[in-house]
């Protein structure tokens, strides 16, 4: 029996919804990827858990893997399917999104090498304040990624006004280590704590980016 036009246009229909479907679960499988190596950073810093922070790096090849894929499994429907208003929406959004979520698993690496570098030296007294801020970029990225995966526009809009307290960390923390009198001691810890709030501070702003380009998806709003 030939295929009649309709019959040919829903199952291409159905074909390209199954591809958009592994696109979102593949982006969720990296974002799983990410948010673990947040967790290896965290104990590498708090725990000083130097096995944790060597693990990091295998993860991010991994990480940058998918993201490549994803990136061109998304340009690739978008040339060849020519797909409609909300589905083009869904695409640059997964392309944009996903980069986000790269970005903070790249800074999770930078602070498992932080980790490494501030080993040698005694636990900073603002190590507290540090774990403060790291909890609550990790909350931030896990709240993303929950939006993501039930394209929650409430939740991703939420992320943003979370950010603010981080910026608050930011500043507080900053202000401490900046005003530490150092008497003959090394000058790299100071450094190498100001790096770290630095990357918590730009994780924080792509695991609220990632909100906002879910509630993009779904309501077609920016901002």
């Amino acid at each position: 029996m030939l295929e009649t036009s309709s019959q040919s246009q829903k199952r291409t229909r159905s074909e390209f919804e199954r591809q958009l479907h592994r696109l979102e679960q593949d982006s969720l499988r990296m974002g799983a990827l990410v948010e673990n190596s947040f967790l290896l950073a965290h104990a590498a810093l708090f725990e000083r858990d130097l096995e944790s922070a060597t693990r990091i790096e295998s993860q991010d090849k991994q990480i940058d893997q998918i993201y490549r894929q994803i990136e061109m499994e998304c340009i690739s429907l978008i040339a060849l399917q020519s797909p409609v208003a909300r589905d083009l929406r869904l695409l640059s959004a997964l392309m944009q999104l996903i980069r986000d979520i790269e970005r903070i698993g790249d800074y999770a690496e930078n602070l498992g090498d932080i980790a490494i570098k501030l080993f040698p030296y005694p636990p900073s007294p603002y190590l507290g304040e540090l774990q403060v801020m790291s909890n609550r970029c990790r909350a931030m990225l896990a709240m993303s990624l929950e939006a993501l995966a039930n394209l929650d526009e409430n939740i991703g809009l939420q992320i943003k006004a979370k950010d603010d307290a981080v910026d608050d960390d930011y500043k507080q923390i900053y202000n401490l280590l900046s005003s530490q009198r150092l008497f003959g001691e090394p000058m790299e810890p100071i450094m190498l704590m100001v790096l770290a709030i630095h990357h918590l501070e730009r994780m924080a702003d792509h695991a609220t980016n990632v909100g906002l380009r879910v509630a993009y998806i779904v309501t077609g709003k920016l901002g």
